[in-house]
């Protein structure tokens, strides 16, 4: 007999006015025969024409105007090499010409799906049985291009949740990258990547021990410049300044929302997506507390598994994860540590359950598998759906697992709490799976969760419904363990 989720009358679904202005690039040709049209404007004509873009924009973005200044200055160096003086240019020009380098790009027009919910930093102000949530989405637009946004909501004594208004414009976050890196790390995750070491030796042997991002881009350009490049040398090169790009802090506004605030795609590792983000609120040591997510970032052709950071969700540390055991899908961060050293999940070799130890939680080797299917709905694979809960009788581990049809369930397993590789127990029927009206979407037959927490007793259960929208469903958490103990 199954283990009684109650599935809560709440929906989120996509959203196709949601939009944000992305930097257009049409061809270097192209490109150049649009500023030729510009230049052609006299002074009068450049403010007649930005002013009408203005009213018809800017009320659906913020700041609009600085946004097209950005735009512009990507293209300084094709403006330039048309012998323009680009610094003699007005800023009304410059803006015009960053207006036809932008374009609208609706984040959660396709799907709304995935999400991981977490504890809020701030939890004053509620009354008895009250706790304020944080709900992380994978949102989906045009191409399938993911990225992560934010709801903020409270659950009641009765498990209810309160969703927040959302905000009117959406942040796009300041990029900064990072200001230095160590050469001997760097080395050991281009070997990871399975970089030609005799390409990335030429780059690294002349910098020092500590280097900053325009020197190695110094340096790969100019090595760049060599007419008779392999293509193999060409590929080389450009997964060096591709790693080096995946290493950023991303900063939003202070006057934005929660809900307006999105991270969408920045480097080339992500360029085709940030995929399935696993968010945890952890506790360190000395009792402080910052909120972790491990995530997939797709370039269309590779996977390259990273770890974001954040204490107040204005200021996130975007890095990728290294190691043997950071490789592939489904990363997911414990709670806290475990025999004093952080713990990660995995599933590694696509199939199974996996754990890992590290004194970092950015390097994670020597994985081993503590859990692989078993029962017929999870036969294709098993992996986990998001951090694990602690819970006075073991880990709890939300899992999903695939069956025939490709079909996704959600189902939950007990470890010990000292020693996270014995599985107490496991559930023999899923714990959630698609009913009728959750089997159509982008892809069919699927629920899945990235994340949960306990409340008032109850595990609360944030799912996707077959790739396109997401919900929530309550376990009792007394019925779920009684199953789980008694399942092994």
């Amino acid at each position: 007999m199954r283990v009684a989720v109650t599935r809560k009358n709440v929906k989120f679904t996509p959203d196709s006015s949601r939009v944000v202005a992305r930097y257009f690039m049409n061809g270097n040709l192209r490109t150049q025969e649009m500023v030729s049209r510009i230049m052609i404007l006299d002074e009068i004509q450049v403010i007649y024409t930005l002013e009408q873009t203005l009213r018809e924009f800017a009320r659906r973005h913020r700041n609009i105007s600085r946004t097209f200044f950005r735009h512009c200055d990507n293209i300084r160096t094709i403006i330039e090499g048309m012998q323009i003086n680009y610094d003699s240019l007005s800023d009304e020009r410059k803006m015009l010409i960053g207006s036809y380098c932008t374009m609208e790009y609706a984040i959660e027009s396709a799907a709304f799906f995935n999400p991981s919910m977490f504890e809020d930093f701030d939890q004053s102000g509620l009354e008895k049985g009250e706790k304020r949530v944080v709900i992380s989405f994978r949102t989906t637009g045009e191409g399938h291009i993911s990225s992560i946004v934010f709801r903020r909501g409270v659950l009641d004594r009765n498990n209810d949740l309160q969703v927040m208004k959302i905000g009117a414009n959406i942040d796009k976050a300041e990029i900064v990258h990072r200001s230095l890196y160590n050469k001997k790390r760097f080395a050991m995750k281009l070997l990871e990547m399975r970089t030609p070491e005799k390409y990335s030796a030429i780059i690294l042997q002349d910098l020092p021990e500590q280097f900053g991002y325009p020197v190695l881009k110094n340096a790969i350009n100019k090595a760049l410049e060599e007419k008779a490049m392999s293509k193999e040398k060409r590929s080389a090169l450009e997964e060096i300044i591709w790693l080096a790009d995946s290493f950023y802090d991303i900063q939003f506004k202070h006057d934005s929302d929660i809900t307006e605030r999105v991270i969408f795609p920045i480097s080339d590792s992500e360029s085709r997506g940030i995929e399935d983000a696993r968010f945890v609120r952890f506790i360190e040591d000395h009792k402080s507390e910052k909120v972790y997510a491990t995530y997939t970032a797709y370039n269309g052709h590779a996977i390259l598994p990273k770890l974001i950071s954040t204490e107040d969700f204005y200021s996130f540390h975007v890095m990728p994860l290294r190691g043997e055991g950071a490789h592939n899908k489904n990363l997911a961060m414990f709670p806290r540590k475990v025999k004093g050293k952080y713990a990660m999940l995995s599933r590694i070799d696509g199939v199974n359950n996996y754990l890992m130890y590290s004194d970092k939680p950015t390097e994670w080797n020597n994985p081993f598998c503590i859990q692989k299917p078993r029962y017929p709905w999870e036969f294709t694979q098993i992996g986990n759906c998001g951090s694990p809960l602690w819970t006075e009788e073991g880990w709890l581990i939300i899992t999903h697992g695939v069956g025939a049809m490709r079909q996704y369930c959600i189902g939950a397993s007990l470890f010990d709490l000292d020693d996270p590789s014995k599985e107490i127990g496991r559930l023999e029927e899923p714990l959630l799976s698609p009913r009728e009206n959750e089997r159509e979407g982008y892809v069919p037959n699927v629920v899945y969760s990235c994340g949960s927490i306990i409340h008032n007793n109850s595990l609360i259960l944030p799912y996707a419904v077959s790739d396109y929208s997401s919900t929530y469903g309550t376990v009792d958490m007394v019925e779920l363990i009684d199953a789980l103990k008694k399942s092994k």
